[in-house]
């Protein structure tokens, strides 16, 4: 089996200062991969590179097997679709006018959508639960259901693979289980392959096949939940006391901080 995208020892830098470097990896076609590491590791520059949006300094991406600057535009956005951070939004659409714009790399010169693009946005519309807000402007939806748009937007393009960048970050839990529950639906439903980035290492165990641990630009681990999160590793990567134990909800690790000082007059056991 091809992966569905192979990164052979990548390198990309800011103004000359390296920020990714000798990165070699592999995503499975169809699976949950999931990028983790402390802040200014590399993980946005990684997703972004991945989706063609910075210039590789050194290496090769191959997306489905072909190199990713020999991939034609309208090409590579009928099979990988890519989801930014979102925050305020200040967008005249409507949430069905924004995810309709999906279809753009299917549509002809006038740019026009027919009965079966229109069919596809409200089947993406409704995957994402979304659809009695179709009518609403995306700048008076909450910061979930923004997301949520956005993703169906991506889900529109009916790529064979999604990259997300932080598509959980700074919303709350009910949201947060939502979102990774679309992307587990995509990949169970539709054999998607979801690769994408996240803060949230106990999330990240619950729903990603794979793991990839960056660190200063490199792989410092990759891998299943359970070979990657190890305690000294975490601990030397994000520089702070944690313990790993097993989840109660569930068969992956679970990662919980220690404290250094006296947290409300209580001491940590550890």
């Amino acid at each position: 089996m091809k992966p569905a995208i192979r990164v052979h020892q990548l390198a990309c830098s800011y103004y000359r200062t390296p920020v990714l470097r000798d990165l070699t990896f592999a995503v499975n076609p169809g699976e949950c991969f999931i990028v983790i590491g402390p802040n200014g590791s590399g993980k946005t520059t990684l997703i972004k590179t991945l989706a063609g949006l910075l210039p590789v300094s050194g290496g090769d991406i191959f997306v489905q097997d072909r190199p990713l600057r020999r991939h034609k535009k309208a090409d590579f956005s009928r099979r990988v679709a890519y989801v930014a951070q979102t925050g305020a939004e200040d967008s005249p659409f409507s949430v069905r006018e924004m995810v309709l714009m999906g279809r753009a790399p299917y549509l002809g010169v006038l740019g026009v959508e027919g009965a079966a693009d229109l069919e596809i946005a409200r089947q993406a519309i409704a995957f994402t639960g979304l659809s009695h807000l179709s009518g609403r402007p995306m700048a008076s939806l909450s910061g979930g259901e923004r997301q949520r748009a956005h993703i169906a937007r991506a889900i529109c393009q009916r790529p064979e693979i999604i990259l997300l960048d932080e598509p959980t970050a700074a919303l709350d839990l009910a949201h947060q289980i939502r979102i990774m529950d679309l992307m587990a639906g995509l990949k169970n439903e539709h054999g998607t392959t979801v690769v994408m980035v996240s803060h949230d290492i106990n999330l990240a165990a619950m729903y990603a096949d794979r793991l990839l641990l960056l660190v200063e630009g490199r792989a410092a681990a990759c891998g299943p939940p359970a070979e990657v999160i190890d305690e000294k590793r975490l601990a030397g990567a994000y520089g702070c006391r944690l313990l790993v134990d097993r989840s109660p909800a569930g068969p992956w690790p679970r990662v919980s901080l220690v404290p250094d000082t006296e947290v409300g007059g209580r001491k940590s056991e550890v």
